[in-house]
C-alpha cells in the first residue's frame, strides 16, 4: 500500500504539497505538480485511498479474531503474521487493528472473545467462524449494529459477511481423496482421523471429510473407509497405543487421512516398519508437517496461502472503509499439493 509519506518522499516534497496537488489548491509550481501527478499516476490503484485519507479525519478500528497458535498447533501463526504486516502498513491511513485470539478447541473461548470485540465497538470485524452454531448468534449482533465483517479461512453460507477469503475446504477434501486413491490399492482400507468433538460444528474439517468421502462415492470407488476418533493428540504414548490397536483391528489400512494440520502427530507415532507402506495425507505447510514430508513419513500435504489470506483480509476491509469499495463475495486461495520433491520451492511457507 502506498501512503502519502511514500508519495512525498518519492517526489522530494512535503506532505502539504501532495495535499495541495491532489485537491487542486494551487501554490505549487507546474514542474512539481507534474512530477507529483506522474508518481500518483504510477500508483493510481491507490489514489482514492490517498485522497480520502487526506480529506477525512475519520479514524477506523478493525478487530480481528482467529485461533491462537502454540508449538503443537502452528498453522495460525501465518495468518497472524499477515495481519501484523498489514497492520503496520495501514496505520499510516489512520486505521487501527486490534487482534484477538481464541482457543480453537473451546467454544466458550470463541464466544467470550467475540463478546469483547462487540463491546469495543469496532468499525469492522475480520474473523474465523470456526463454530457454526455459535457464529449464527454472534453474527446477528454485527448485523444489528451494521458492522461489516469478513470471514477468514473458514466459509459459512447464509450470513451477511461482505466476503470470504480462504481455501475451498470441500474441494480440498475432494483432491485429498483423489491423491489417496492414486496412492493405494483398491483392496486396501483408509482411516479417516476425526480429532474434533462435534466435528459437524467445525465447518472446515467437516467439509474436508465430506469432500474426501464424496470423491469415492461419486466415482463409484468401493475402497473401505473407516472413521477413527482420537481427540488427544498431545499424549504421544496414548496415541501410539490407539494407532497400534487400530492397525491390529484392521490390518488392511494402507491410507490415513488427517483433515487438519496435525498429520505430523500421527506420522511421528507410527513405527518405521509400518509407515513405509502407508499413504499419509494431511493439510498445511507447518514446520512439523514439512519435516515429516521431507523425511518421507507424510505422502502429501494440501496447502494454501495463510500469510496472504491474513494480509489481504485487512487490505480488503481498509479499501471498503476508506473507499467504500466492496470486495467480491468469495476470494479463494490456491489448493496446492506439497510433496517431498517440490516443498522447498513453495513460495510461502512461514
Amino acid at each position: 500500500m502506498i501512503t502519502i509519506n511514500d508519495i512525498a518522499k518519492e517526489a522530494g516534497v512535503s506532505i502539504g504539497t501532495i495535499d495541495r496537488v491532489i485537491h487542486n489548491r494551487g501554490g505549487v509550481s507546474k514542474k512539481t505538480e507534474a512530477k507529483v501527478n506522474a508518481i500518483i499516476k504510477k500508483h493510481d490503484f491507490k489514489i482514492n485511498v490517498i485522497a480520502s485519507s487526506l480529506a477525512s479525519n475519520k479514524k477506523f478500528e478493525i478487530a480481528t479474531l482467529i485461533p491462537e497458535f502454540d508449538s503443537k498447533n502452528t498453522f495460525w501463526k501465518s495468518p497472524m503474521m499477515g495481519i501484523s504486516k498489514a497492520k503496520e502498513d495501514i496505520e499510516k491511513f489512520g486505521v487501527k487493528v486490534n487482534s484477538y485470539t481464541f482457543n480453537q478447541f473451546e467454544v466458550s473461548s470463541y464466544v467470550s472473545q467475540f463478546k469483547k470485540i462487540i463491546a469495543s465497538k469496532p468499525d469492522a470485524v475480520i474473523f474465523t467462524p470456526l463454530f457454526g452454531t455459535e457464529t449464527q448468534l454472534l453474527a446477528e449482533a454485527l448485523d444489528n449494529k451494521k458492522i461489516p465483517y469478513i470471514f477468514l479461512n473458514v466459509n459459512l453460507d447464509g450470513f451477511d459477511n461482505m466476503s470470504f477469503i480462504g481455501q475451498d475446504s470441500y474441494m480440498s477434501g475432494v483432491l485429498a481423496g483423489k491423491l489417496m486413491h492414486l496412492s493405494i490399492n483398491d483392496d486396501a482400507s483408509i482411516a479417516i482421523m476425526q480429532t474434533r468433538i462435534n466435528v459437524d460444528n467445525n465447518h472446515a474439517i467437516y467439509n474436508r471429510i465430506s469432500g474426501f468421502d464424496d470423491y469415492f462415492t461419486d466415482n463409484n470407488i468401493s475402497i473401505n473407509r473407516t472413521k477413527v476418533t482420537i481427540f488427544n493428540l498431545d499424549d504421544t504414548d496414548e496415541l501410539k497405543e490407539k494407532l497400534h490397536d487400530m492397525f491390529n483391528a484392521n490390518p488392511t489400512i494402507k491410507g490415513i487421512f488427517v483433515p487438519s494440520s496435525r498429520v505430523f502427530s500421527f506420522a511421528n507415532c507410527i513405527d518405521n516398519s509400518k509407515i513405509k507402506d502407508l499413504a499419509l495425507i494431511g493439510f498445511d505447510g507447518t514446520e512439523q508437517n514439512i519435516k515429516c514430508l521431507e523425511d518421507g513419513r507424510v505422502s502429501f500435504l494440501i496447502s494454501q496461502k495463510p500469510f496472504k489470506e491474513g494480509y489481504e483480509s485487512i487490505k480488503l476491509m481498509v479499501d471498503y472503509l476508506i473507499e467504500k469499495k466492496r470486495p467480491v463475495s468469495k476470494i479463494y486461495s490456491p489448493i496446492e499439493i506439497l510433496t517431498k520433491e517440490n516443498v522447498k520451492f513453495s513460495m510461502e511457507l512461514k
